[in-house]
This record gives C-alpha cells, structure tokens and sequence, in this order.
C-alpha cells in the first residue's frame, strides 16, 4: 500500500476546509444574493445604531434643549397587516428569481410553493416591496405597515392543500409573534382593487376565516336577512303595522326590533369604506369585495345576496 507523504497530507488539511466550503455554497443557487442579503442589513443596522445625539450635530439651525436624552422606552416597529398575493408566475423557482433580481423591484417576505414548502425571504421587521399603490382604510403604505405572502400559483388552479396548511402554520406564527388582529388579513386586491386580482377567486378566504385569519360572512345569517323592500312586501306582521301607521319606514327602534332587516337607506359603498376599501373607483371596490367574499359573478354590480353578504360582512366590522 503506498504511503501518503507528509506534504500531500498538508495540502489536504490546508485545501479540505476551502473546497467544503466552496461546494456548501454551490448546493445553494442563491449564495450569491444571500450575500447581497446579509451585507444590505449590515447597512441598516448601522443606521439604526445611529443615535439622536449625532443627528443633533447634523442640524444645527434646529434649537435643541441644553441636553441629549435618550429614552429608554422603545422597541422594533411591529407589522399590523398579511397581505396574500398569488404569484402569477410559472413557478416558485422562477418567483425566487425574479424577487433577488435588482431590476425587478418586487419582493415579499414569504414565498409558499405548490408543495407547501416555505421560503422565508425577508427579516419580518424589514419593509417588503409587494403592496405598490394601495390603502385600506386610512393606511396609505402598506408595505410600512405588512408583511407580504406570496403563493406559488399563476391566478388560474386551485390552490392546494400543502400549501394553505403551510399558510396557515406562517400566520399561526405571525400571529404569535406581532398580535396581528384578524381582520388584518387581506388580499392584494383588496387594498388595490383598481389594478390587482389575487389571490385569486380560487382563494379559500373561508377556510382561512375557520382558522382565526381574515373574516367571512355567517351563511346562515345571509339567508336569513331580508331587504327592507321584501320585509314591507311579504312580512304580515309589518303589515299589521302598516295599517296602524301608513307609509312608514324603519326607524331606529325597528331595526332594533327587527335585525335581520336591511333598512332601505342602507348605504353600500360606506358600507365598503368602513370594511376598508377604497371607493374612489366605485365599481372597483365592489369587485374587489365580490372576488374576495362572493368569488363568481364578479362584475362590479351588487346582486341582492351580494348586498346581504355586505351587511354581515360591514356589522363585522365595527
């Protein structure tokens, strides 16, 4: 058997570690961005170690006080919204590579492939650009206030089911973590209903409602509501009342009496505004509810089981 020689067991000991890790980082196609990654928040922690006495020697037409103070009463800012997007592209690998491409400007903080595999892309106290133009309710920079979750999916298959469980496990975690109310959990096109559709009608919103994430409408009390027109028409006891005091409408004290009764002056596009759209684009925003809670027929036109929908969901809201 021949021997090993002393030099040849150097150059091993020497060359071993360095070829280790050159093949570590060739089994990761995104070594190369992941450095990009680590040597961006490098910058950002620096200037969040800058401290407010600097800044004082930066301004000085300002008048400070005599003093630097400092508080001692402080912590991260903390997101506040999930927006869901569906990806629109063939693949979660080609997703991957379009959010570490510079020119592409888009980015999430989560990627969730068809199998359910997750790709957590992005430190959750860091701003993600996913949102764009958008708002829902006053809140005009979602990508200050959210974290962004895209689903591997092009807009036109369902979604499967490693997938939402995947999902649900992410905000289950994000909920744990940042208190995230459930409302807060929306889709793209709810908060840009002029110019996004995802995730999609195949989304199940319900589910994820069934799980504590977003809120849905209780079918039982939507077949059970009725139009103030249909309640005049056909409820006899309204008409008893009528003969007594002809031509009257609803007051205050009736729908008190009568809650399934969704008074003629119901006023849906405030009702819209108050769940969180923006009505600027009326008939946007009403399909934007209609693929978020109706999810067929969406034509930006209320059916009547459309507008019961939209009382449940709007006295859900307050």
């Amino acid at each position: 058997m021949k021997s090993i020689s002393i030099k040849t067991v150097y150059r091993l000991t020497f060359f071993l570690p360095v070829l280790l890790l050159l093949n570590s980082c060739a089994t990761n196609p995104y070594a190369k961005t992941n450095r990009v990654y680590k040597k961006q928040t490098k910058v950002f922690a620096k200037e969040l170690r800058i401290s407010p006495e600097e800044e004082i020697a930066k301004n000085p037409n300002i008048k400070y006080g005599e003093y630097w103070v400092g508080t001692t009463n402080f912590n991260l800012r903390r997101p506040n919204y999930v927006i869901l997007h569906h990806t629109a592209q063939d693949s979660v690998e080609q997703t991957l590579n379009t959010f570490v491409t510079p020119q592409r400007q888009v980015s999430a903080h989560y990627v969730i492939g068809h199998n359910g595999e997750v790709y957590h892309m992005l430190n959750d106290y860091y701003r993600a650009w996913h949102g764009g133009v958008g708002s829902w309710g006053t809140t005009t920079d979602l990508n200050s206030a959210s974290i962004g979750i895209e689903l591997d999916n092009d807009g036109f298959e369902e979604f499967s089911d490693a997938q939402i469980e995947s999902l649900i496990e992410v905000l289950k975690m994000l909920r744990e973590k940042y208190k995230i109310p459930a409302q807060n959990v929306i889709g793209h096109s709810d908060i840009a209903p002029s110019r996004k559709v995802d995730p999609s009608v195949f989304f199940p919103w319900e589910k994820l409602a069934e799980e504590g994430f977003g809120i849905w409408y209780n079918e039982e009390v939507v077949d059970n509501l009725q139009l103030e027109s249909e309640f005049y028409n056909y409820d006899k006891q309204l008409l008893i009342m009528e003969r007594h005091f002809p031509g009257r409408k609803l007051p205050f004290l009736d729908r008190l009496l009568f809650p399934n009764i969704i008074p003629s002056d119901f006023n849906y596009e405030d009702a819209l505004k108050i769940i969180g759209y923006d009505t600027s684009n009326l008939s946007s925003a009403i399909q934007a509810f209609e693929l978020h809670f109706i999810q067929k027929d969406v034509n930006g036109v209320l059916s009547d089981y459309d507008l019961k929908v939209l009382y449940d969901i709007y006295r859900k809201s307050f």
